[in-house]
Formats: C-alpha cells, structure tokens, sequence
C-alpha cells in the first residue's frame, strides 16, 4: 500500500516522497524586475532541506504586467533565467525536485495600470475593469507563454505547471463567466488553454511531466462545477497535460451558490473525482498539513500527491516532522539526525 514517504514516479519525474510544496505568492521582488532574490533562495532551498519531495516555485508570469503585483517573479527575459537556476541547482543538492508554475494574472493583475482580460469585466469594485485582448493579442499571449516555457526548461526544472486556476488568465477564458467573446476563443472555452497547452510542451522535453493547476468549482453565482471541470479537463489531458493539480475558486466575489470550505481536506473530493473520471495522476490541495489525514488521502488513493501549502510555510521541515509523527525511516540531514532519532 502507497503511504506519503512511498516513491512516486511520472514520466522522467522521480519523486522520494508524495509532498509537495504548491506555489505561494512571496511578493518579495523589492527590485520589481522579476528575479529571484536571496528570500526565494532560502525559502525553496529549505524546503528542499526540510525533506519535501517536489517544490513548485510561485506564480512566476509572462509579461510585466502579468503580475498580480509588481513585486512577483517573472520569465519574460533571458536576464531572468539565471537567478532561477542558482535556487534549481541548489535544491537539487539535498534530493528534492522542483517545478514553476508559469502564468498571467489577467483581470487580477493590480498593478498594471490597464490589466488585459478575455472581457472587459471586473474582477469586483477594488479592481481596476481589464481591456479585452484583440484576437491577434490573445495568439501573441500564447506565445509568450511559449517563451516563458523555454527559459525555464533553460534554467533546469524537473517539472512545468501551467496556472489555470484562481480565476487567472487561463481560468477566465476557460470559465463562461468571465469569456464573454464572440471570436475562435469565446466560442470554445478550451481554445486557449489547449493552445498554451501545446506551447509548453513544444519547449519541454518529451519526457518531461505538464502539470495543470484547476480551480474544479467555482463559487460565484451561475458558476460552474465538477462536472463542467471534468469535461474541460478532459481537453486539456488530450491536449498534453499529464497532471492536474486540483484546487477551486478565485474566480469572483463568492455568491449564494457556494462557498469554499475552510475545513481541512474539503478540495480532496474535487481531486477525487478528477482522478477517477479522467484516469489521470492528481495532486490534492487544501488544509492537509495534519500528517495523518494527508498519509490516508495518499493509501485511499484519493490523490497521487499531496500539497502542503500554510503547514509548510509555517515549518520548513514539515516533511521530516511528519516522518516522525508516521514512524516512517527516511534520509535525514545528518546534521539532524539526532533530532529526529525514534
């Protein structure tokens, strides 16, 4: 039976363990020119430390004004490549592997001064009202995608997922809510996912693994479900995605329809179903950071992987607590090891 500290293995992606640390905005680029700084060195290079199997690097954006704040990382210039890989090698030195979630902030980009959509609609009255990207705007964004691919399989990644979730810019062209055009991209949903889709892995290796971060539910009014999520989902896994990281909403102000549960392991269900539906390896997101709860989602088989987002930013060595706390033998750092002696 697989347990959290089982080996996991996708493609060319060999993983110690099933933890994963999601992509948490820093907004710690006081320099706001994209580059990793030496926070983002030792906040990843410890987790790397602290046992965890996968790191996925932050939203890290395509264009400047792709970013929800001036001060988040970016991949729009060749300049940028090399402070990334400085974190990716490091990592690599105490066993973890390490992805970056390459995106744009489309409507909830709050710093630029006119942020681009695939609608003039807001976000709510605190945001500024997006301009609609022409057609020809939208295959140019595909292609910055496309080169922000490039430089980070160029600065050494293990892994690339692409940010379709939280009501960004993948998100609001694939949700009805906020795509209200009448061009190729309004009138299929998918268009444009499935084309950044294909972008990525023109620039990854064959053997490299595409993650995808979803938002399965929404929880506005007149927001889509599960069931709409698995069918969008299912064109993207044809398109070339190989892993779908399953979280939900961020796309609007929560309406009476639903909202978003604060208790632990309340998005489990949504990466359950994924999973179920699509065949398809899923990472599991959302209050998990008890080590008990986020073993038994991984020997239910509810997920492949399990991300441990607040716990970890709370403990950088999390992972090797948890060892503990599970009576699991694992490689420590030998300048720990009395720490954790059982």
């Amino acid at each position: 039976m697989n347990h959290l500290f089982s080996p996991y293995n996708i493609k060319n992606l060999d993983l110690k363990n099933r933890v994963v640390m999601p992509p948490m905005c820093q907004y710690s680029v006081d320099a706001e020119d994209g580059i990793p700084t030496s926070w983002h060195q030792h906040h990843y290079v410890s987790r790397a430390i602290g046992g965890t199997g996968l790191i996925i690097v932050e939203m890290t954006d395509v264009e400047p004004d792709g970013r929800i704040s001036n001060r988040d990382l970016g991949l729009w210039s060749d300049d940028q490549v090399g402070a990334f890989t400085k974190i990716v090698d490091e990592v690599h030195q105490y066993g973890a592997k390490i992805g970056i979630q390459i995106a744009h902030a489309g409507r909830k980009a709050e710093d630029a001064e006119t942020p681009v959509a695939p609608s003039a609609i807001t976000f709510d009255e605190s945001y500024k009202t997006p301009r609609a990207l022409e057609t020809k705007e939208v295959k140019e964004m595909v292609e910055k995608f496309r080169l922000s691919v490039r430089r980070a399989v160029q600065a050494g990644f293990d892994v690339i997922e692409l940010h379709g979730a939280h009501g960004y810019l993948i998100h609001q062209f694939t949700s009805p809510l906020t795509n209200k055009r009448d061009d190729e991209y309004g009138k299929d949903l998918t268009k444009f996912g499935v084309e950044v889709i294909k972008a990525a892995k023109s620039e990854m290796p064959a053997d490299m693994p595409l993650i995808m971060r979803i938002s399965a539910k929404e929880y506005v009014d007149g927001g889509y479900g599960i069931e709409e999520s698995i069918e969008f989902s299912k064109v993207f896994k044809e398109a070339g995605v190989d892993m779908f990281h399953v979280s939900s909403g961020g796309e609007g102000p929560i309406g009476a329809d639903g909202r978003p549960g604060t208790h632990a392991n309340y998005q489990t269900p949504l990466a359950r179903e994924i999973k179920k539906a699509l065949d398809v390896p899923v990472i599991a997101v959302g209050r998990l950071e008890d080590p008990i709860l986020a073993n038994s989602i991984i020997g239910n088989d509810e997920a492949d992987l399990v991300a441990v987002g607040r716990g970890m930013l709370r403990n950088p060595y999390w992972t090797l607590e948890a060892s503990k706390t599970l009576n699991k033998q694992i490689e420590l750092p030998k300048q720990y090891e009395l720490a954790f002696k059982h």
